[in-house]
């Protein structure tokens, strides 16, 4: 068993930042909320829609971007490659993409799917500084418009106000 006894609520704006090292079931827990996987023992309960940001990207990589993300989100693409700072990328096959532009592809369309609750998996893996602050804003967004975010990372970010689980 990776973790027991985990119990958490958040209220419109919330976030919860779920630390901790490699392999202590960061990722598992994310899993969970989203109802990928059945807890052992508890339940989940969700009120809205989730949005899934996890290692899989969830794109095709030989369709440009645009084309991509559209399948997905529909005429909030451009909205969302704007946010992202990803509109010059648009016509770009995601194959192409670097591995910080595709981690950023993968937020656009967390953030055009318009869904109440953000399930974030090591956003900030593979983003430059830059890509970081654009993760950071847009979380705050989201949150600003009473959106709940939770988080599993084991790098540093900045979420003003978020409850915060350590495991391991």
């Amino acid at each position: 068993m990776l973790f027991a006894g985990i119990g958490f609520a958040l209220a419109a704006g919330g976030a919860l930042c779920v630390t901790g090292p490699n392999g202590v079931g960061k990722s598992s827990l994310i899993r969970i909320a989203a109802g990928l996987l059945r807890p052992v023992e508890g339940a989940v309960t969700r009120e809205g829609d989730v949005a899934l940001l996890s290692e899989m990207h969830a794109l095709d990589p030989e369709r440009p971007l645009a084309l991509a993300l559209r399948y997905w989100i529909g005429a909030r693409t451009e909205a969302a490659l704007a946010a992202v700072g990803l509109a010059e990328a648009a016509a770009v096959p995601v194959r192409l993409l670097s591995t910080g532009q595709r981690r950023r592809a993968g937020l656009a369309r967390v953030i055009g799917t318009e869904a109440p609750i953000w399930l974030l998996d090591e956003p900030a893996n593979g983003l430059d500084a830059a890509g970081v602050a654009l993760l950071e804003a847009a979380v705050a967004d989201h949150r600003a418009k009473g959106g709940i975010a939770v988080v599993a990372t084991h790098l540093p970010l900045a979420l003003p106000g978020a409850q915060m689980l350590a495991l391991g």
